[in-house]
């Protein structure tokens, strides 16, 4: 689970109470409670170990739950060739996310939280390169970002300001800001061009 390869944020509780409701209704349906007495009779009310190894009938590992040296800890489930493809991770700062991984090991998706409150999703082409990004800032303000497949530079931003003033945000090939589009707080619309420079090039109003 190298900590440079495996980045993201995320609440935990959703995960948590999708799975107690799957295993509730799936695992332990109407009519098995004797069976489900029986095998909680069997096995210990506590387990406590460093690092849990899940393995499938050919002793092939499928998921692993540790804590690492920096105090993260972590749950990472392989598909059946042993690539990761998906991982739960809390840093001990209390920051925690979800990503998922193709099967080159390359980043496909990750969303979580950060120790700032601020939430986000993000989405990635094969290469790694950053295509799109959501964030959703602990001050409420909230952003959609599209980049460039190529270079990895933002080329067009939606947003939405604390005060409810929206915003669109497009640039050139090299980052630059060009275009934005934005209605203020009293309902005034504006919009503006830009050149190369940055220099405003014409406006409305």
């Amino acid at each position: 689970m190298g900590e440079a390869k495996r980045s993201a944020y995320v609440v935990l509780t959703f995960v948590a109470a999708a799975l107690g409701g799957a295993l509730s209704s799936h695992f332990w349906p109407a009519g098995s409670s004797a069976i489900a007495a029986e095998r909680h009779a069997r096995h210990p009310k506590v387990v406590t170990a460093e690092k849990f190894v899940l393995v499938d009938s050919a002793g092939n590992d499928r998921a692993l739950m540790q804590v690492l040296a920096n105090g993260m800890a972590g749950l990472a489930v392989l598909d059946t060739t042993g690539r990761d493809r998906a991982e739960i991770r809390v840093a001990s700062d209390g920051s925690a996310g979800v990503g998922f991984y193709d099967k080159n090991g390359n980043k496909v998706a990750v969303v979580g939280e950060g120790v700032d409150g601020d939430a986000g999703l993000r989405i990635f082409a094969a290469d790694g390169t950053q295509l799109a990004g959501l964030v959703v800032s602990a001050k409420g303000e909230t952003a959609l970002t599209l980049f460039d497949p190529k270079t990895g530079l933002a080329r067009a931003g939606l947003g939405v300001a604390t005060d409810g003033q929206p915003g669109l945000v497009l640039s050139d090939g090299a980052g630059r800001v060009r275009t934005e589009l934005h209605v203020r707080a009293n309902g005034k619309p504006g919009l503006a061009l830009a050149d190369e420079n940055g220099k405003t090039i014409a406006g409305l109003p």
